[in-house]
């Protein structure tokens, strides 16, 4: 009788562990780990009410077995309800999750992992009550979202201006006429003296300059040498170093003549 009574309150901790976070997942793997040693131990523990020699039991039964569900299943709910530490549960639920995914429990621990990162938040941020820190965690996130957004907006701009000024590299200068044909000049007169002939100058728009080319967003090696009638080799040797395939946008690369 006195046996029975000493073994009531351990029986009573651990019907209300499981209540708390359902039932345990069954199968045959379940049993192999069940049989392990130090789990055997840990359970044994848990009903004497040792909570914190159970969980050396539990963790002694991980370095045997790491991949021990069962035994990452116990951890998680000693140290959510008998040795309160949060983010150990939220680390042993997890685990449980990770190596029994199909666990009939499995939304509940979830439900369960939840509760342990508000308790968390609530010892971190040091806030009066759970509603209190969930709001908190709410309006940083809304916060961290219109952060985004406004970088985002700031990077299309960036991308805008670039395209501008690579557009206006590209265009031809302002009030350049075309090139007028030279006359032919005309057959001088005969005349006993010579004449002294003045070499034709070339036209400042004969002289051939160098050409640049902003790379824009979405532009390519390939499709800039194609846009300007060259051949890539040709651009490539045009610019020494210049790697085709990791052009990035703002870099100027000379133009070889097409």
């Amino acid at each position: 009788m006195l046996s029975w009574i000493r073994f009531a309150p351990g029986a009573c901790a651990l019907v209300v562990g499981l209540a708390l976070t359902g039932c345990s997942p069954s199968g045959q793997s379940q049993l192999d780990e069940e049989k392990e040693p130090h789990f055997m131990l840990g359970r044994a523990r848990v009903n004497a009410m040792d909570y914190q020699g159970a969980v050396e039991a539990f963790e002694q039964s991980l370095e045997v077995n790491p991949h021990s569900a069962q035994a990452h299943y116990q951890l998680a709910l000693l140290y959510d309800t008998k040795e309160p530490d949060p983010a150990a549960a939220i680390y042993h639920y997890g685990q449980y999750l990770k190596f029994d995914p199909k666990a009939d429990n499995a939304e509940v621990i979830t439900q369960r992992i939840y509760t342990c990162k508000l308790q968390l938040a609530a010892d971190v941020l040091s806030l009066p009550s759970t509603p209190a820190a969930q709001q908190q965690l709410e309006k940083l996130a809304a916060q961290n979202r219109q952060l985004q957004d406004e970088v985002s907006k700031w990077r299309a701009y960036y991308t805008s201006q670039l395209a501008a000024a690579a557009a206006k590299t590209n265009a031809p200068p302002p009030n350049n006429p075309a090139p007028q044909p030279v006359p032919a000049p005309s057959a001088p007169a005969v005349s006993a003296q010579p004449v002294a002939v003045n070499p034709v100058r070339s036209s400042p728009a004969a002289i051939t300059r160098p050409r640049t080319h902003a790379v824009a967003a979405g532009e390519t090696a390939v499709g800039i040498a194609r846009k300007y009638g060259v051949k890539l080799s040709a651009l490539e040797e045009a610019n020494p170093g210049m790697n085709p395939g990791r052009i990035r946008v703002g870099q100027v690369l000379n133009l070889p003549p097409s």
